[in-house]
């Protein structure tokens, strides 16, 4: 019998296809597919704690590093540390990541990040007595396609267990969460060079996934200086999904890659609500160390196959990158320090502080008799048929080593692979997002003009990365907020003008800051000045602005252009006689089948460009034009 998917389901499908609309995989795609993220899980978690920008979290880490009198290079490596010859260490990581739904897991309550404190909360989110959970299936549709995009097997049937623990975070004194039977099992990531790996791990590295399970998120804890906690309970029974790897990590570097990379995929695909900078994702790491070259007597302990480890730790909520490589380098540190002083790893939770050299201790290391995990009896299995697998793989986006391959192709992008990494990692995909749409919008109007297409990828890449890159940092502010009030088109306008040799680079890059930083001194199309906050600038307003301002550049005609070559060489006499004699010597050599530019004449060209109007003076026709001056055409 055939699959007939409830209103409901289909509801969540249509929903799916709206939050990302990257179309399918086909051979013949013409650029990557497409993520546009849902502005309701893309803002800060609430007033009390603002979130901070990755740009000012990596600063903050040096910062803190340099005060502690460590350098980044022996952080990293462990530099001059020969204790690293004897010792090998060993990493498996455990991510939390918050799925990008409308839903929560077991309650038809609204999800929320940004919201009024408790105001999105069910009865069962509460723990009221007598309610109940209800499995919101829609929920599972970013959860499955996070599990086929790690290569997971996708289990046709999956179950709910509950995990007891007593805390304040959690109103029903346990956590639904997939212990025994989840949903996706043996899967593996592959990264390489372009990740950021250690060098010893090069060319690549495959890290084996364990499963991934669906879990429910806790509520919110906001402390109010000196000891008072709030709880906001919107964040209760918010869908989670828990990818938990095999121990096959054994570099620091390594482990944040991986870490990143997860990240990464979970928002090209559309899974995952923010990164880590805001609250989005968060990752546990098991660390152990054993030593080198030494024999498996049984004595070891032994995970997900991998036999012979050492007594593990777990370093709870790390939020950064950084702090996931910073945190093993200490952990792998004391383990070691403490093994060789005769001592043993006691299996404990440890904490991680921003800037610190060790990690502490937070309390023992529960285990599953602690958890008292049983099957929830509330809850039935959760059943996926086939055919929404196929649909889910048919529709999955592009990853990002396709979209990496597809923007360091020669045509139509033809970037580096560090900048199509950077557009990659930068403001969780929006930077990368806008990229595209600037790219579209310029490809568009130059659709007939086949050789300025091949430029337009390099150039818009080297103004959002790096011009609009300064203003994020001088602003000290987000990539969200700082284009509030722009748009692609816009910018897209202004690259257009220059491109076309309509208005100056000063003049490019003037209108550029006014786009970002003072957009509401822009005019409207019916050129009156704005000061609606709501105001986006478009294409027009670019256009209204070059022209009442008079900011057009008119070229040179092909006279002006011969009148100036003139006054070029009138002016430089001498220099014109050498530049004579030495074109004759290349022309004699372009005879003998060697060829040879001469610098001078582009001497002459400097000259003009320098006594004409600012940025009239186009360069190719100078020369040509200089050139029948000298009579050396």
């Amino acid at each position: 019998m055939a699959w007939t998917p409830s209103p409901q389901l289909l509801a969540a499908l249509r929903f799916a296809n709206r939050a990302h609309t990257r179309t399918c995989r086909p051979a013949c795609i013409a650029r990557p597919p497409r993520l546009h993220i849902r502005t309701l899980q893309t803002e800060s978690t609430t007033q009390n704690e603002p979130p901070i920008p990755l740009r000012k979290q990596l600063k903050d880490e040096a910062k803190a590093r340099k005060l502690a009198g460590q350098s980044k290079q022996s952080l990293r490596k462990g530099k001059n540390d020969s204790r690293l010859d004897k010792w090998e260490l060993t990493v498996g990581i455990e991510i939390h990541a918050e799925l990008n739904t409308t839903r929560k897991l077991f309650s038809p309550a609204q999800t929320s990040l940004s919201d009024a404190p408790n105001t999105h909360v069910a009865l069962f989110d509460a723990a009221l007595p007598g309610a109940q959970p209800q499995f919101q299936k829609e929920t599972l549709l970013p959860a499955v396609r996070a599990a086929l995009a790690l290569g997971c097997e996708v289990q046709r049937t999956s179950s709910w267990d509950r995990k007891h623990y007593f805390w304040w975070d959690q109103p029903n004194g346990y956590q639904i969460t997939q212990y025994y039977h989840p949903f996706a099992l043996n899967g593996h990531l592959t990264l390489n060079s372009n990740d950021d790996i250690d060098p010893m791990d090069e060319p690549e590295i495959t890290i084996g996934i364990k499963q991934v399970q669906m879990e429910q998120d806790t509520a919110k804890t906001v402390l109010q200086p000196p000891d008072t906690h709030l709880l906001d309970f919107n964040r209760v029974s918010h869908p989670l999904i828990e990818i938990i790897s095999l121990p096959q990590i054994h570099s620091p570097r390594t482990a944040a890659a991986y870490v990143r990379k997860v990240q990464s995929i979970l928002k090209a695909i559309g899974a995952n609500t923010t990164g880590m900078e805001m609250g989005g994702l968060r990752a546990d790491v098991n660390v152990s160390v054993r030593k080198r070259d030494v024999e498996d007597d049984g004595a070891g302990l032994e995970y997900g196959g991998v036999k012979g480890l050492g007594q593990r730790t777990e370093i709870k909520n790390l939020s950064s990158f950084k702090a996931v490589e910073d945190a093993i380098v200490a952990e792998r540190d004391r383990q070691i320090g403490v093994l060789e002083a005769g001592g043993v790893i006691a299996g404990e939770t440890r904490g991680w502080t921003l800037g610190s050299n060790e990690t502490r201790r937070l309390r023992g290391k529960e285990g599953e008799v602690d958890y008292r995990y049983m099957p929830d009896p509330d809850l039935g299995a959760v059943v996926i048929g086939e055919d929404l697998l196929k649909h889910l793989e048919s529709t999955m986006p592009a990853l990002p080593d396709e979209t990496l391959d597809f923007l360091t192709q020669p045509s139509p992008y033809g970037l580096t692979k560090k900048d199509a990494r950077t557009l990659q990692l930068l403001d969780d995909g929006e930077r990368l997002e806008y990229y595209f749409d600037v790219v579209d919008h310029m490809q568009a109007m130059l659709k007939d003009d086949p050789a300025a297409l091949t430029k337009i990828g390099k150039m818009a890449a080297n103004w959002i990365l790096h011009e609009l890159g300064a203003l994020v940092s001088s602003s000290e502010t987000s990539f969200s907020e700082l284009n509030a009030h722009s748009t692609a088109p816009a910018l897209a306008e202004i690259l257009l003008h220059l491109q076309r040799a309509e208005i100056t680079l000063p003049t490019a890059k003037s209108l550029f800051t006014r786009l970002f930083t003072t957009p509401f001194s822009l005019l409207n199309q019916d050129n009156t000045s704005t000061t609606d906050s709501s105001t986006k600038i478009s294409a027009q307003h670019i256009r209204s602005v070059i022209e009442k301002e008079g900011l057009l550049l008119l070229p040179l005609s092909d006279q002006e252009y011969i009148d100036l070559a003139q006054q070029a060489v009138a002016a430089n006499e001498k220099m014109a006689d050498q530049v004579k004699k030495e074109e004759a010597k290349v022309k004699e050599k372009e005879d003998n089948g060697r060829q040879k530019k001469s610098g001078k004449v582009m001497w002459f060209v400097g000259w003009m460009v320098r006594q004409g109007e600012e940025g009239r003076v186009q360069p190719e026709r100078a020369e040509k034009a200089v050139r029948a001056a000298l009579g050396v055409e």
